[in-house]
């Protein structure tokens, strides 16, 4: 599933082509998708505000006559794909939404396995109001971070992949932070040290940025960025996937583990666990 890299990489690229340019015809093509007609009537006729992104969900405000008119939620799930073309040209058999444009060229929502979303709402900020802080915004400091893992006192890798506490990790980015900053996913979060929660936070921040660099990445078939292109930060993973190889900071073989039902890698060098005794 797309994560926070993904995502952004997405809201960037779509984001210079559709800012501005009126909705003139919207079509769902899966037409047993609840509220198709009703999604196809708010949304045409209005104009395209603003595309931003909030975790892993895509938001693209709409207004109508200067006002805020709704906006569209989408997340991409295991196989979504945003991307613009012009009109015309034919996205396959996966397609689900079209957005045709006031400049020719269209909109297009593909998804393989149906799993992804893209719907209007009333209000976005509303309808996203439970997920918890951006971890690249200034919000996400040292002190919070470290006041928040104390209170919640959970296993540290589930708790970072629970969108309510943080907004758009996922198993990739998490396996790599954690490796970088030498904590093992199965610590409690109320033991975690002022210093490691600092450091875990700006591990954090760190890769996130670099994978947004790298356009995010590509370890499927199925993720690309709008242009058609793989992201690149896969070839930078330290231990996600590489369960088996070394360790490239340490040269220790790698270790698989299932931590809250996930698969989760590990370096027992750089991330030893520790107890309470």
């Amino acid at each position: 599933m797309p994560e926070l890299p993904e995502v952004e990489t997405v809201v960037r690229l779509i984001r210079g082509p559709v800012e501005g340019r009126r909705i003139v015809g919207a079509t769902v093509h899966w037409r047993r998708t609840v509220g198709a007609r009703d999604f196809e009537a708010r949304v045409s006729g209005a104009r395209i505000a603003r595309v931003w992104r909030r975790a892993k969900y895509i938001v693209i405000d709409l207004e109508r006559r200067s006002k805020p008119a709704g906006a569209i939620v989408g997340h991409l799930r295991m196989t979504g794909r945003l991307h613009v073309e012009a009109r015309g040209v034919d996205p396959g058999p996966y397609k689900k939404v079209e957005l045709a444009l006031d400049d020719g060229r269209v909109l297009h929502f593909v998804d393989v396995r149906k799993f992804g979303r893209f719907e209007y709402v009333e209000d976005a900020e509303r309808e996203l109001a439970d997920i918890g802080p951006e971890p690249l915004s200034d919000a996400f400091t040292p002190d919070w971070f470290h006041a928040a893992l104390r209170a919640k006192r959970r296993v540290l890798k589930p708790l970072l992949l629970d969108q309510t506490f943080l907004a758009g990790l996922g198993n990739i980015y998490v396996d790599e932070s954690l490796h970088r900053s030498g904590l093992h996913p199965l610590a409690k979060s109320d033991r975690v040290k002022p210093d490691a929660a600092a450091r875990l936070r700006d591990e954090i921040r760190a890769v996130l940025s670099e994978a947004i660099e790298r356009e995010g990445s590509s370890f499927d078939v199925f993720y690309r960025t709008p242009e058609g292109n793989p992201g690149s930060y896969q070839d930078q993973f330290c231990v996600y996937g590489r369960d088996g190889e070394p360790c490239r900071a340490c040269g220790t073989i790698i270790e698989r583990l299932v931590v809250g039902q996930r698969g989760t890698h590990v370096c027992p060098r750089c991330q030893p666990r520790r107890t309470r005794r």
